[in-house]
């Protein structure tokens, strides 16, 4: 048990028998009435956010969560297969856990997992990759100075939207929460 006071982003809380996520939170202390914590919440299992508050210092219950540094290996049908990277023990987690982390993720690639009760529930990728772009259209000779963007594919088969002058082979590095261009990569 802690209380709304203990939050955290990415702790897990046990509400009315299921599992959500600290997505953020902020303590608001009001000129009139109590403090109160305005949260937001998402389900581990159906990735469903909700806002929810909390009156100051109100007890909730945490869910016990191991997280563990894992390489992901393959893809065995709709299930990805993740190493723990010390006692490597191979673990099997469902499509629906890794969700979006899916268009960002190669083979050897290290993830964290949280695990409770022994199953996997989130999949938490670095904050940013560095991919190869295999295909996008050719930008335009004068497109190379402002503004524009155009789509492309990348290795994982994931679509982003980068710069004009971006060729095919550049590698590049991505934001893996909105899957945004952060900039080339130079080797």
């Amino acid at each position: 048990m802690a209380t709304t006071n203990d939050l955290k982003n990415g702790m897990v809380l046990k509400i009315d028998g299921q599992l959500w996520a600290v997505v953020e939170f902020q303590h608001v202390k009001p000129g009139k009435g109590g403090a109160f914590v305005r949260s937001k919440l998402k389900n581990v299992l159906s990735g469903k956010v909700v806002d929810r508050t909390f009156n100051a210092g109100v007890k909730v219950e945490t869910a016990t969560v191991d997280r563990r540094d894992m390489q992901y290996l393959y893809k065995d049908g709709d299930d990805w297969i993740f190493m723990d990277t010390t006692s490597y023990d191979q673990v099997s987690v469902p499509s629906a856990v890794v969700g979006d982390s899916s268009d960002y993720l190669l083979e050897n690639q290290v993830a964290q997992i949280s695990m409770h009760e022994g199953f996997p529930i989130i999949v938490e990728l670095p904050a940013s990759v560095e991919l190869i772009i295999t295909y996008t259209e050719p930008g335009l000779q004068g497109d190379r100075s402002t503004g524009g963007t155009k789509p492309a594919m990348l290795e994982t088969g994931a679509e982003i939207q980068v710069p004009l002058f971006i060729e095919p082979n550049t590698k590049v590095k991505v934001d893996t929460r909105d899957g945004s261009y952060l900039g080339r990569v130079n080797d």
